[in-house]
Order: structure tokens, then sequence, then C-alpha cells
């Protein structure tokens, strides 16, 4: 144990001495030290975003049941601010919160509208994304990892003292095992110290704290492993580190981007545009065919205002909102298919994850921050969900009750980010 013990303060003092090393060292700190704060950054604005529009959500409700009566005005202009609040982890793990909106303000006119009209984004620029750790670690430390160990036995045998060292040393293991332990330990604290301050200021769970670390020490080992595996026996560092890039090329860009296209040609989706113009045809239509029509259509799926279908006038407001939700249900096809198709090629992206370790590791982490898609398919439930209620409500009033009270409009529904209920 004491020569073991020596070995290991001799491969440090080595590794000190080393200032190319050093430098690499340093940079995978500062590196990611800056993902770190940009991811911590970025969910402080999401959080104070959240914040702030909540206040004046609540603010212009308010303003707009003073000033109308009429609870169809009312209706039409009153907004309510849903929205998806980030996890404790999501400032290491971004995830797909850069793509898929987190925050929307819906009324009661038709709702795939609503949703899809955000459909429209730069998709070059929302490819980019962001620098977080979950970046650093996947795509950028298996760099380090091979600088470090690529030219581990190449040199020796290259400035001839290989054959000299195993033969002093006690054991193989330990004079390997050694400089191996030393250089992994010294990238792994550089790489993994920033998250651990991060995830302090942002009040992480030891649990996830710890799932994270495990995975990335598992996903740091695995390249460890191959990088000492592949120069074992070679002479040439610079082959050895040529070979070993190519594998991170593969695993990291190549292999996703296969996987992508093949992904995208076999799943075929409606596009969020789509959605919206059948939406909107559907609602524009409404004006030009019998009233009766849109009514009846809308009596059965609520069947218990059937009795309240007649109109008394060229225009009510009963009769508006029937046709926006009719416009709903003419886009309802398409938006089950767009959502399904999205769903179908995440299950086989985490399929092709498998042959890209990059790739398995950056959905496991974005899993567990709550930032992937899936996370994104259920704010957009927790909408719909939401918007339902808001019909509930208001339907009763807007078919026989007549316009309610204000202090009616109390019991109003209020949105509620129900996946951080209860933390």
């Amino acid at each position: 144990m004491k020569y073991l013990m020596a070995q290991l303060v001799r491969e440090w003092r080595f590794l000190l001495l080393q200032k190319y090393l050093l430098v690499l060292l340093v940079c995978s700190f500062v590196l990611s030290g800056f993902a770190i704060n940009s991811g911590l950054s970025e969910i402080h604005d999401q959080q104070h975003t959240i914040e702030r529009l909540k206040t004046a959500d609540k603010a212009d409700r308010i303003k707009v049941q003073q000033k109308y009566d009429d609870l169809g005005m009312m209706a039409y202009y009153s907004f309510h601010l849903t929205y998806s609040q980030p996890s404790d982890l999501a400032f290491a793990a971004l995830g797909e919160r850069d793509i898929f909106p987190w925050k929307h303000r819906i009324n009661l006119l038709a709702l795939e509208g609503q949703i899809y009209e955000s459909d429209t984004q730069n998709a070059e620029l929302a490819q980019a994304g962001k620098i977080d750790f979950v970046f650093v670690i996947s795509a950028l430390a298996p760099l380090v990892i091979i600088l470090l160990f690529h030219d581990l036995f190449a040199n020796e045998r290259t400035s001839g003292r290989h054959d000299l060292l195993v033969t002093t040393a006690k054991s193989y293991f330990a004079l390997w095992g050694a400089r191996i332990t030393v250089r992994f330990v010294a990238c792994a604290v550089c790489l993994m110290l920033p998250f651990f301050i991060g995830a302090f200021l942002a009040g992480t769970g030891l649990f996830e704290v710890g799932y994270v670390t495990l995975l990335c020490i598992i996903y740091l080992g695995f390249w460890t492993a191959l990088s000492v595996w592949w120069g074992k026996n070679a002479t040439s560092a610079p082959r050895v580190a040529s070979s070993l890039i190519g594998l991170w090329v593969l695993f990291a860009f190549i292999i996703p981007i296969l996987g992508d296209l093949a992904i995208n040609k076999a799943v075929h989706a409606p596009k969020g545009g789509d959605i919206v113009l059948a939406q909107r045809e559907a609602v524009n239509a409404a004006w030009d065919i019998p009233k009766s029509t849109t009514l009846n259509a809308f009596a059965k799926e609520y069947p218990e205002f059937a009795p309240y279908t007649d109109m008394s006038s060229e225009f009510e407001w009963k009769w508006y909102y029937a046709f926006q939700q009719m416009g709903d249900l003419k886009a309802a096809e398409l938006s089950k298919a767009y959502r399904d198709a999205a769903k179908q090629k995440y299950q086989l992206a985490g399929m092709v994850s498998w042959l890209s370790p990059p790739l398995l590791l950056q959905r496991s982490l974005t899993s567990i921050a709550e930032t992937d898609a899936p996370a994104a398919y259920k704010y957009e439930q927790q909408i719909r969900d939401f918007h339902q209620q808001l019909r509930e409500f208001y339907y009763p009033w807007l078919f026989y009750k007549g316009n309610p009270t204000k202090d009616t409009l109390k019991a109003m529904p209020s949105y509620k980010d129900t996946a951080r209920a209860g933390e």
C-alpha cells in the first residue's frame, strides 16, 4: 500500500510538472465553469421572466374584468399565462427548452393555433443550441480524455523509457494504474467541480447530483478505458490520437446525424403550420355556413348544451366560441398525428442513442433534468387540460346562465404548473 501511495504521489508531481497537461486541465475547468454559469444565468432569466409575467398576467386580467361586463368580450380579451417552470437541475442540461416553448398566453379562442403558431422559429438557429454542462461533458470532455491518455504508452516507447519503467516497477498496475488514476481523477475533478458548485447554488437535490455524477464518471471512464486500450501497444501517439478522434467524430456527430436523417425519412408528420392553417380555415369558413350547422355539431360534443343552441339574433357569443372549438376539432386529427409522430421520433432516437454514447448521456441527463422532448409534450398537454377547464367554466354562462357577477369570476380556473406541484 505504501508503495502504491508513493507511486500516486510521484504521478501527481509528474503531472504538475507537465505544463501542457496543466493548461489542458485548466481549460477544462474554465470551459465547464463557463457552461455552468451560462446555464444558471439562463435558468435565472427564465424564472425571472415567469414571475414577471405571472404578475403582469394577473393585473391584465383584472383590468379586463373591470372594463367589460359582457362575458364574451371578457373571454376574448382575457389571456391566461401558462408556463413550464425549470427544474433544479435544468441549469446543467437545458435540453429542449431552447427549442420547444416553455410559456404561452392563451384565451378561449381555438387552441391549436395558439399552440402551433410558435412552431415557426428558425430551425437552423434552434439546432445551434446553447453550450451547457451536458454538451461539455458529452461532446467536449472526450477530447480532453483523448489528449490526456493517447500518448500514455507511445511517448515512453518513443523516448526509450518504456522497458526500463516496466522492469523497475514492482507491478505493472502500480506503474500505469497510478498514472491513469491520477490523470482521470484530475480530469474528473476539473470537469465536475463547477457542476457541484452550480448544483449547490441551484438547490439541486442530493439524489439528482449523485445520479448525474455517476453517469458522468461512467462516461468519462468509458472514454478513458477506450483511449488506454487503443494506445496500449502503439508506438505513434499522433496515430493513436487521430484514430480516437475519428471514433469521437463517429459517436458524437456522424451516428446522431445519420440517425436523425433516417428517422425523419421514415416518420412522416404534418407541420405545425399545417395544423394552424386547418384550424383557421375551419374558423373562417364558419362565418359562411348556417349557424345551426355549427351549433348542432357543437351539441354532439357537448350534449348538455343541446337545449340552448337556438339563436335569437345574428350574432351571439355562444355561436362564436362554438365555431372556435369546431376549428380545433377540424385540426384535431392533424394535431394528434403531429404529436404521435414526435413521440415516435423520440423513441427511435432512443434506439439510435445506444450506438452513440454522447447522445445516450445527453438523453439520460436531460430526462432527469426534465428538459427533454417528453417534458415539452407534458407541458403542452397541461395547456390543453387548462384550456378545457376554461371552456367548462365559460360555456354554461355563455349558453344559458348569462353574464356572471364579478365575485363569480373569482372561481375562474387558474393555471398551475402540475409538473412542479408538491415541490
